[in-house]
């Protein structure tokens, strides 16, 4: 159990990259889960060939991070974590409230302005002809991630690094980044604060889709004095969540960040339940 009394669930997580590079290469990898509640982080472990040495250090959003060079040639890198996660969906309330911008927290502000992917600006006229009969609050919400979750289709190579939630508004094709992208701008604007979460979803008490496992995004939002999980690409609450990120959009919370351009050969992501 958890240290509230929660029955809980023991899952490993992880990644590998390989990267070939024609010369010495620094990165920072953002792979690592946050370890905070309702997620505890029981072991960690990263392993890097040839040997590199790792700086960690947190983010302007508290996210957790690696820094290295990875050096000319072929290299190897690998994370594995175990950690424990509630047996239990994420919450939900239908009665939480959208506050009035001028009484949201001043940290929360932040996440109503447009920012690189999420164009609330542009999506402003559809957002409120779509949504703003609806009454404010979860609902409100909930129709959000029902419509994007209806408008468009699931297609791996569909986007690119440089789509926003205007173009894929507009192709009806993306991956989960696009689905999150779309709806926090439709939040953004009617004036409901949303950020970007990036992380592992296992499937757990879910059918598998069939898909290849692959790192998550989704979004929270700010209704009445706390955050709320939603997540438009699936669109039903889950058990297993583990944020590894959290910030504006994709850019915030990028999984990797060179400086300077390796080929990555190959990447791998895992997120499975375990005996403890």
């Amino acid at each position: 159990m958890l240290t509230d009394g929660r029955h809980v669930r023991q899952l490993r997580v992880g990644c590998e990259f390989v990267y070939l590079a024609q010369v010495d290469t620094p990165a920072v990898f953002q792979v690592e889960p946050r370890d905070e509640a309702p997620v505890k982080l029981v072991d960690q472990q990263w392993s890097v060939q040839p040997q590199a040495r790792l700086r960690r250090y947190r983010d302007l959003y508290g996210n957790p991070c690696v820094r290295l060079i990875l050096p000319a040639g072929r290299s190897v890198l690998r994370y594995d974590a175990v950690t424990l996660v509630p047996d239990a969906t994420e919450d939900a309330n239908q009665q939480a409230p959208q506050l009035a911008p001028d009484d949201l927290p001043d940290d929360v502000l932040i996440y109503t302005l447009p920012s690189r992917f999420c164009l609330p600006d542009l999506l402003g006229g559809e957002a409120w002809s779509r949504f703003g009969h609806i009454p404010a609050g979860y609902g409100r919400v909930q129709a959000i991630c029902d419509y994007v979750h209806a408008h468009l289709t699931f297609s791996y190579g569909s986007s690119n690094p440089w789509t926003t939630a205007s173009d894929v508004n507009i192709s009806r094709l993306g991956v989960c980044r696009d689905f999150t992208h779309l709806a926090i701008s439709f939040c953004r604007a009617l004036n409901i604060p949303a950020r970007y979460v990036f992380g592992y979803l296992p499937d757990l008490d879910v059918p598998a889709d069939g898909m290849p496992m692959d790192f998550a995004a989704w979004m929270q939002v700010w209704l009445g004095d706390r955050w709320w999980t939603f997540d438009p690409r699936n669109n039903r609450r889950r058990k297993g969540r583990i944020v590894i990120g959290r910030g504006r959009d994709a850019s915030d919370v990028a999984m990797v960040t060179t400086f300077g351009a390796p080929v990555l050969e190959s990447m791998s992501v895992y997120a499975m339940e375990e005996p403890p």
